[in-house]
């Protein structure tokens, strides 16, 4: 597939149209960056590894029944997917208590929660990604009443897929975000799942695994990018 002009550039990857008009490709990056763009890095053969493992996760999920953007993968960082359109809210699933709803809440790290917490964020970079609920969905138009619902349903069933994926991996999936758009009057995944979007801990030590270690500086960025990629990939 033929790789034409630059369609878009975000902080981790780029996306290119091609000779399909249906189709681009996602071209990841190593750059790195936390705290809404205030601190920017580079993770060395991020890119090549969130590649495989997104790869690698979106065929899992297509095979247990969930529509997803992934087509190929092309080379180490190049991934064809379907062109969308996409829904301008995140979706975050929380298992334990982590990140933002610790500090949100004053709930403690670590606890695990007696079952999922679904929470919608709008996606806008300059904004800084603000919690938003169904109601703000509704009265700007971000979706429909029943987009919200595929993304509430397909959201909780990823989230149970994953959790026994990563499981299976001695990998506690501690939260994650996941992004959605209309393609041919469906709602298919889109953009990525990797240890950038992904809590991960190990499930024995409780090890941090994903960008966490790059946004607290808590070292051995790329050797547990690495171990997770080889746990996924290998």
């Amino acid at each position: 597939m033929e790789r034409l002009e630059k369609l878009y550039e975000g902080k981790a990857k780029i996306l290119y149209n091609t000779s399909d008009p249906d189709l681009m490709i996602q071209y990841f990056k190593d750059d790195a960056s936390a705290f809404d763009g205030k601190k920017k890095g580079t993770i060395v053969d991020k890119g090549v590894m969130n590649n495989h493992m997104s790869s690698r996760i979106f065929q899992f999920l297509e095979s247990e029944g969930v529509e997803t953007h992934f087509v190929e993968t092309l080379n180490d960082r190049e991934m064809l997917v379907k062109k969308l359109d996409i829904i301008p809210v995140e979706v975050v699933l929380r298992n334990i208590a982590a990140g933002s709803l610790c500090k949100r809440l004053g709930i403690e790290e670590g606890r695990v929660l007696d079952k999922p917490i679904l929470e919608f964020f709008y996606k806008s970079d300059p904004l800084g990604d603000p919690m938003i609920n169904e109601c703000h969905v509704d009265v700007f138009g971000w979706a429909t009443k029943q987009e919200v619902e595929i993304l509430k349903s397909e959201g909780l069933k990823i989230n149970n897929l994953m959790m026994k994926f990563f499981k299976e991996r001695n990998i506690r999936l501690v939260d994650f975000k996941l992004e959605f758009g209309r393609h041919k009057d469906k709602v298919l995944l889109g953009d990525e799942i990797s240890p950038d979007g992904c809590r991960l801990w190990h499930s024995e030590t409780n090890e941090k695994m994903d960008k966490d270690r790059f946004r607290f500086n808590l070292g051995n960025v790329e050797e547990k990018y690495q171990e997770v990629y080889d746990l996924i990939c290998h």
